[in-house]
């Protein structure tokens, strides 16, 4: 059985882009910018904004951020997401969620430049992604996909199940694992609440993918034996930190899985940094 290590994996995402920062500052380029916007005091968006800064400062990219109070309105908002869109030496915006009452979250992602949305949420990158078009694609369904390819567990061709539909992980992860190519060109399905008989439906996958956000949901009895299950979810609980899979009983029956923690999680930021050295390199003309 084959534990797939996000962290290390994600350690290397970011040293590959560090080295290549580095090559280009001393050719005489500015290093990639990225603006993160922090709105009020939610503990648990403190900690990720913090994750992300500092994957940032260890790839050699500029993180530019920018704390909001609470009580800052909807317009104010919008004109500094405006004039970081203007910025030349903003490659990427990322605004993170959820934001305080009485501010509209997607009026607010729809102002920012398809060209720097680094999250892949804009309604142009989601447009992008379905049409099979160059794009930024969200940034954990990217990860997973990753993660495979460094890990060298090729899709095409396999029966690949999906829990979840969210507009974050589960349609984009389900767009991705359609595309041509070696991690691409599955038979994908797509389960979610209403889906009867889910147990069976996940008994065929070759590739399981569990985002359903409910705490040790994929039991042993709902996995194929030698399948590849990749655990998107992080769920807190009394016992701690646990991921959508009962990982316990299920990883003596795979050929591969992700752990929860240091599974999926450190490949979203490492995309996340991945997409602004994509911006970064259109900007530049790299």
């Amino acid at each position: 059985m084959l534990i797939l290590d996000g962290k290390k994996t994600a350690a290397d995402v970011r040293g590959e882009i560090s080295s290549e920062i580095r090559e280009a500052v001393a050719r005489g380029l500015r290093a990639p910018g990225l603006a993160v916007i922090l709105v009020g005091e939610d503990p648990a968006s403190q900690v990720y904004v913090r994750n992300k800064e500092r994957a940032c400062e260890q790839a050699g990219i500029r993180s530019l951020a920018y704390r909001l109070p609470a009580t800052v309105s909807q317009t104010e908002l919008l004109e500094l997401i405006a004039s970081l869109n203007s910025n030349p030496e903003v490659d990427g915006i990322l605004l993170q969620l959820p934001l305080p009452e009485g501010l509209d979250a997607n009026k607010c992602l729809l102002a920012i430049d398809p060209d720097k949305d680094v999250d892949g949420f804009h309604p142009v990158s989601v447009g992008r992604l379905v049409l099979g078009l160059p794009g930024f694609v969200s940034c954990t369904p990217a990860g997973v996909i990753e993660l495979l390819r460094r890990y060298d567990l090729p899709t095409e061709g396999r029966k690949a199940v999906v829990v979840g539909r969210s507009n974050i992980v589960g349609k984009p992860l389900a767009s991705l694992l359609m595309r041509p190519g070696k991690f691409g060109n599955a038979t994908v399905t797509v389960c979610h609440s209403r889906t009867a008989d889910l147990a069976s439906v996940c008994r065929e996958a070759d590739f399981l993918f569990a985002a359903i956000g409910r705490p040790r949901f994929i039991t042993a009895d709902m996995v194929k034996e030698g399948a590849v299950v990749i655990d998107v979810g992080i769920n807190r609980t009394e016992q701690g930190l646990c991921g959508d899979v009962d990982y316990d009983t299920v990883c003596g029956k795979v050929r591969a899985i992700t752990p929860v923690p240091g599974g999926v999680g450190p490949m979203t930021i490492a995309m996340l940094l991945q997409n602004t050295m994509q911006s970064w390199r259109q900007r530049l003309g790299l």
